[in-house]
């Protein structure tokens, strides 16, 4: 449980950008997102889309954060997947729209320029499964459970999942799970590569901070260049993608960070990066 003034902080914070599905906190270079509707198993509905890319966009923003972690209210779902009262009333025009937009979010998370790890605390499902599989690192629960069960509906995954689950766990794992509507546990996701980490139930977000804190203390342009190389390096051949880490490469050695970094290990000490 967080302390009565944490929790304040958590109220303030989320209703000064005006959200009602989602908790923002930030603190310790930090940002923390809790999609938050426990009832429905924190399921997307297009209020909480928008909610999460105004979250999201906060972070990307502010120069102070170094990292995001995601998680979900209450301790049975991350997200359970989209609000399927809400899908059971769209025409195809308005799927296809929002399809387009929940895209359009996930791809915020992935290119946010900053690492966002999904701390994964029950359902992964449906859209769930997806918004886990945009985020740069996954950590999860034991009890977790992960699928792609859209089929199931007379539909296909539409946040992202017949794109990214085939480049996380490869094309023949993938089909198996999108066709079937399958569900799998976490060490199920674990052994196929859709997940980084199995972590107690206790210790979840607290793992997920130790990770940002090692991910912070490095050069924050290099790890903002190094998730864009490899972000843009895998829509491309492998020697295109060559090309670009070289780009990046370059860029880097330009910074102020990297002379920091490197007189830093010459000199035997802790070096103090900038940003610069």
């Amino acid at each position: 449980m967080g302390s009565p003034g944490i929790a304040l902080l958590e109220k303030a914070t989320t209703a000064a950008l005006n959200l009602a599905n989602v908790l923002y906190e930030k603190k310790n270079g930090i940002a923390y997102v809790t999609v938050n509707r426990p009832k429905v198993l924190n399921a997307l509905n297009t209020p909480t889309w928008k909610d999460l890319r105004t979250a999201f966009e906060d972070a990307r923003d502010d120069v102070t954060i170094r990292g995001v972690i995601l998680t979900g209210a209450g301790n049975k779902a991350f997200i359970a997947g989209a609000d399927i009262g809400e899908l059971a009333q769209v025409t195809a025009f308005e799927a296809e729209q929002s399809s387009r937009f929940g895209q359009d979010v996930l791809d915020l998370i992935e290119n946010l320029g900053k690492p966002v790890i999904a701390a994964v605390n029950g359902f992964a499902l449906g859209g769930g499964c997806e918004t886990a599989m945009a985020c740069t690192i996954r950590i999860a629960v034991d009890t977790a459970k992960f699928g792609q069960p859209e089929v199931k509906l007379g539909l296909l995954p539409g946040g992202g999942g017949t794109q990214r689950m085939p480049r996380l766990i490869g094309k023949g794992r993938a089909l198996q799970l999108i066709l079937s509507g399958e569900t799998i546990g976490a060490q199920e996701a674990y052994r196929i590569g859709l997940v980084n980490e199995i972590v107690p139930d206790a210790g979840l977000i607290q793992r997920a901070e130790v990770i940002l804190k090692q991910i912070a203390a490095n050069a924050p342009i290099a790890v903002k260049f190094a998730l864009e190389a490899m972000n843009k390096g895998m829509e491309t051949s492998q020697s295109e993608g060559l090309l670009l880490e070289a780009s990046y490469f370059g860029l880097c050695a330009a910074t102020e960070d990297k002379k920091e970094g490197t007189s830093a290990f010459l000199e035997k000490r802790a070096p103090q990066f900038q940003g610069r």
